[in-house]
């Protein structure tokens, strides 16, 4: 008697998404979160409301025979007055070579998509909209299981708007996400736009969460939306890094500097410091903890990585602009001689 065989469009079992889930911080309730969940009381709101998006959350799996993919989720409806109401609700699947395709959807409060993949058989990742806070139920190959792909080494990257991936057309064209893909490594993307300026509690909740490499690139908030002055942030900077070693004393570390920012570079903010003294400051901070004796710890200038042709507003980078910096990153990481653990 012959064996039955799965016929090519016949859908596999639904699987549980949590083990092909990537860029995971915390969890609150099965929902990926940026931010501790027990310890949420002690962050700026900015930090909080920003935290609940899931930036950065992707699937990522491999697969033998299956044809496609469906992802069942859950996601927030706009209403008809919300900001958010006309971008683009994709799901972008790429593998090694860049992307495969993408779909694109109306948010609803519970759908199914159906992701075609190309013929190849991975690792395959599938990029999620974040803007409606998707919540991924399950997923099931079409003609096949899935597996989850083998994870990379967790690089835990903390910034602002532009950590958090402001201008980039496409989830996946974020600057932390370009270095992952160029590294093989696990981005956890704990980018906060409007905040990021040093906050000791985040310091703290880093501390505590398991990385085997951390990037830290905020600043540019601190010349105008609080105000900082270089001495400020100079003492900012060596508390914020003294809190992350407690929980991560031989992490490696990278510390990015400010990248350019032509209305501020030169102009003083309330409390008289321009952008580029406060760089310099940041800088120093990290310099001076290297100096004594911090040897897991490095620094790239921010200043000369991207020029006025990357920024699609004066401050946040374009496609080309992430890019740029991404890869900027990863050559600096790969730089370090730190090695990943």
């Amino acid at each position: 008697m012959l064996g039955l065989q799965r016929h090519p469009d016949e859908p596999a079992p639904w699987q549980d998404a949590l083990p092909f889930l990537r860029g995971v911080a915390w969890l609150d309730r099965g929902r990926p979160v940026r931010a501790d969940p027990a310890d949420t009381m002690r962050l700026p709101w900015d930090t909080g409301e920003r935290s609940t998006l899931p930036i950065g959350v992707r699937l990522e799996f491999t697969t033998e025979t299956a044809r496609a993919v469906e992802v069942r989720y859950r996601a927030t409806v706009p209403g008809p007055t919300d900001a958010l109401r006309d971008l683009a609700h994709g799901f972008a699947l790429w593998d090694r070579h860049g992307v495969v395709t993408e779909v694109f959807t109306d948010p609803a409060a519970e759908a199914v998509v159906r992701i075609g993949l190309g013929g190849g058989t991975g690792p395959f990742t599938i990029h999620p909209p974040e803007t409606q806070s998707p919540l991924i139920l399950g997923l099931r190959g079409i003609g096949g299981p899935l597996a989850p792909a083998p994870p990379g080494p967790r690089w835990v990257v903390h910034g602002d708007s532009i950590t958090e991936g402001w201008w980039s057309t496409r989830p996946a064209h974020g600057w932390p996400a370009v270095t992952g893909r160029a590294l093989g490594w696990d981005t956890v993307n704990l980018g906060y736009a409007g905040a990021a300026r040093g906050e000791l509690t985040t310091a703290e909740q880093l501390a505590g969460l398991p990385a085997d490499v951390l990037t830290l690139a905020f600043g540019t908030n601190c010349w105008s939306r609080v105000p900082f002055s270089a001495p400020l942030l100079y003492e900012t900077t060596r508390a914020f890094l003294e809190l992350v070693r407690q929980g991560h004393p031989r992490t490696p570390i990278l510390l990015v500097s400010p990248v350019l920012r032509p209305d501020a570079e030169r102009t003083p903010n309330k409390l008289g410091a321009t952008l580029g003294a406060l760089r310099d400051a940041m800088e120093r901070a990290a310099r001076d903890r290297i100096a004594a004796g911090d040897d897991r710890l490095a620094v790239l200038p921010g200043r000369d990585l991207l020029g006025p042709e990357h920024l699609a507003d004066g401050l946040h980078p374009n496609d080309s602009g992430h890019q740029v910096l991404g890869l900027a990153v990863a050559t600096a990481l790969r730089r370090t001689g730190f090695g990943v653990g």
